[in-house]
């Protein structure tokens, strides 16, 4: 029950915030074509929940500074791998001060090569 009022506020909110998206500012650097690929995948799936901005909150964390923040995040794993895992695994990566709202079978959305555009883009988010 709780899992499903979580899935019908985040889509209520996604409503509300269908508009943010426009308002997502692309990456400084050039960006390579599988990252540039990448960034049209997190358009089309990510930034109706997550900003690009710092402290910015849609509904998910903002994923500003994510490269940089990954490195960190768990001992072990490479930003790559946390970034992927996250993804694949959401519920095991939760921030601190957000609920596991994430589509658990997001991943499943994506082929393995927008999966692996949308790494290398989140990877230029340093």
């Amino acid at each position: 029950m709780k899992k499903i009022f979580h899935f019908i506020l985040a889509l209520m909110l996604m409503s509300l915030t269908a508009c943010a998206t426009a308002a997502t500012p692309a990456p400084t650097p050039t960006l390579d074509a599988l990252a540039a690929q990448g960034q049209k995948v997190f358009n089309g799936h990510c930034a109706t929940c997550h900003a690009l901005v710092p402290d910015t909150i849609i509904i998910g964390p903002s994923l500003y500074g994510i490269a940089t923040r990954a490195e960190t995040r768990v001992p072990g794993q490479t930003a790559e791998e946390y970034i992927q895992l996250s993804i694949l695994r959401p519920g095991d990566y939760v921030v601190e001060g957000f609920t596991n709202i994430m589509i658990a079978n997001f991943a499943k959305q994506l082929t393995n090569e927008e999966m692996n555009a949308l790494v290398a883009f989140l990877m230029t988010l340093k």
